[in-house]
């Protein structure tokens, strides 16, 4: 289920409501006109006026843009950044934040931060119980926090995936094709490392589950461990030593930078 919005979240999301609202009737526009500048529905206009969807970052920014508002809803939507997710994760999101490197292991998906759309749809839509509205809500807070990949000082992202992540047919094909031709692009990008582990590696220690540790500038290290319920923070500086040692051991059996990139391209090619 989507998480239970605090106090907090409800103030700041009405208080975009209603900014919204007031400049959106100053401009003299409907919902369906504003919708068209910004390339949204009406529906979606009148599901955030009425404080029941969080808008997304880039919702904000062309609301700026079409009604000449420069960064106000882009601030607002900053202290609802945090809002999709439920209580337990949201400390974790702010460290991803202010982190300078983010150092990743998955054995079976696709990292969060590398996603697409249609993939991060694929794999939230699978929730017992959760509404198309709150599938929508967890695939924007997803998206949401790949942001700080294209800020002016993104953090080191550097992921180590198992070599089945990218024959997993999550979504099915055009779904895989999309993501596997997006894990290529951002490969290429100089603060992006992605390493593979080829399947005939076998077994190891990660096998056990995933985990991204957090490096922050003047601040000791993070890990977040991933379980089936929900997930773990953990800073006791012997467990931070103990993971970060297995993904170092990881990272050695990994293909190097430019061979992990040949595979996502020949992988890419098998789902087109």
């Amino acid at each position: 289920m989507a998480p239970r919005r605090s106090n907090g979240d409800h103030s700041a999301l009405a208080m975009f409501a209603a900014e919204l609202r007031a400049v959106r009737a100053k401009a003299g526009l409907s919902r369906d006109e504003l919708a068209a500048l910004i390339n949204y529905s009406g529906s979606l206009i009148c599901l955030v006026e009425n404080t029941t969807r969080v808008p997304t970052l880039v919702f904000a920014q062309r609301l700026d843009e079409a009604l000449g508002t420069p960064g106000t809803f882009e601030r607002m939507q900053a202290h609802l950044r945090a809002a999709p997710f439920p209580a337990w994760f949201r400390d974790w999101v702010e460290t991803e934040r202010e982190a300078t490197s983010l150092r990743a292991w998955h054995p079976t998906l696709v990292d969060g931060f590398l996603q697409t759309e249609g993939y991060a749809r694929a794999l939230l839509g699978t929730r017992m119980g959760a509404t198309d509205d709150e599938i929508e809500q967890m695939v924007a807070g997803r998206l949401d926090r790949q942001a700080i990949l294209d800020g002016d000082a993104p953090p080191l992202l550097w992921v180590v995936l198992d070599e089945v992540v990218l024959r997993r047919p999550i979504g099915g094909r055009p779904v895989m094709a999309k993501q596997l031709d997006h894990l290529v692009e951002m490969a290429q990008r100089p603060n992006i490392m992605i390493q593979l582990i080829p399947l005939e590696a076998g077994a190891r220690e990660g096998d056990n589950g995933a985990f991204v540790i957090a490096d922050c500038k003047n601040a000791a290290s993070v890990i977040y461990l991933e379980t089936a319920l929900t997930g773990l923070v953990v800073d006791n500086p012997d467990d931070v030593a103990a993971v970060t040692l297995i993904y170092e051991t990881l990272r050695g059996e990994a293909l190097p930078r430019a061979r992990s990139l040949e595979m996502l391209k020949e992988v890419a090619k098998s789902w087109t």
